[in-house]
């Protein structure tokens, strides 16, 4: 009993020192929230996250042509919203190609 406890704490100190603990990517974004805030300025644009399909502001949009329709974007404030049935990959799929942006805020909304 006792090697066998040796072998498990092994084992758990091989795994934690050959492990990893930093984060692969930041994908910044801003939370909504419920006050009512006031912007001067252009409205902002609205990006609806389907399970097979992205619409921006009612336009249909391919993932991989994203980036260049929202660097289009007059102002930088999209507000994403997605639909039931969408997954948390496809989810970071779609702020991974908003990231690369200049002057882009993305805010979450639930929708």
């Amino acid at each position: 009993m006792t090697s066998l406890i040796d072998v498990i704490f092994l084992l758990l100190l091989f795994f934690m020192l050959s492990s990893t603990f930093t984060r692969f990517a930041d994908l910044p974004f801003l939370a909504a929230t419920g006050g009512a805030e006031v912007a001067d300025g252009p409205p902002p644009v609205f990006l609806r996250v389907l399970p097979d399909r992205v619409m921006l502001n009612l336009t249909e949009v391919a993932l991989a042509d994203l980036p260049g329709a929202l660097a289009a974007v007059e102002g930088g404030l999209v507000l994403v919203a997605s639909a039931e049935g969408v997954t948390a990959q496809r989810l970071v799929d779609v702020l991974a190609a908003g990231q690369g942006v200049a002057g882009l805020r993305l805010r979450l909304i639930s929708g």
